[in-house]
């Protein structure tokens, strides 16, 4: 068989099964919560057997697991190895990654991730350590770098790193989940253009770290 000829039908399906595990999973954990799905929906909903879905996630949470790694914790490691490599402006750096959360994950339905954790993780002890050291530590240490580079190149002010950095995150979190709460029930709410929301939470975060200007000698 020539060697540049597509794979049969049935290998591309094996090697896709994965990520179609991982896409139905997402939907459904997100539809009806983690505690709520059973294992036996994500596998109907992928179109496999339950036994297939065993073996690549052999329980829920390892699904779960592997979800959050898929959608989260690759974008992170992602924009880290972003941040080590730029050579520009601080607040440029701040502003793409910043933008490229949104539009990977806050504006997807992977920004569903956040409303089981708030709603459900605190049941699952060993789900909130993984989240915990997949997610939020590595989130913490990417945007909080970021400002201290800033801090050190004299773009940005000194201000503490930990609380800049929850200050930073925190209403793209709170967006993220009002799509998947309040936003998703079919109330009335205010027209809001995500994009000019994005630009301006960045503006209203990049004017408040620049240092001041030097007064200058008439």
């Amino acid at each position: 068989m020539d060697r540049l000829s597509p794979p049969p039908p049935r290998q591309r399906r094996k090697e896709a099964r994965p990520q179609e595990l991982l896409n139905a999973a997402l939907e459904l954990f997100v539809q009806k919560g983690f505690s709520a799905t059973r294992s036996e929906e994500v596998a109907v909903r992928a179109g496999v057997s339950k036994g297939t879905l065993y073996l690549y996630f052999p329980s829920k949470e390892e699904l779960f697991k592997a979800v959050v790694r898929n959608n989260l914790s690759a974008l992170i490691a992602t924009g880290q190895q972003v941040a080590d490599q730029f050579d520009g402006p601080s607040e440029q750096l701040l502003r793409l990654l910043l933008r490229a959360w949104w539009s990977r994950v806050g504006d997807t339905a992977a920004g569903g991730i956040f409303k089981i954790i708030v709603s459900e993780v605190g049941n699952f002890p060993e789900l909130a350590q993984f989240y915990n050291d997949e997610v939020i530590r590595p989130a913490q240490r990417l945007i909080g770098g970021t400002l201290q580079r800033g801090i050190d190149r004299g773009e940005f002010r000194p201000l503490p790193l930990a609380e800049t950095t929850h200050l930073l995150i925190a209403p793209l979190l709170f967006r993220a989940l009002h799509r998947h709460s309040l936003g998703n029930c079919g109330l009335p709410r205010p027209e809001l253009n995500e994009t000019l929301l994005m630009d301006t939470q960045i503006d209203l975060a990049l004017h408040g770290l620049k240092s001041p200007r030097k007064a200058t000698s008439p």
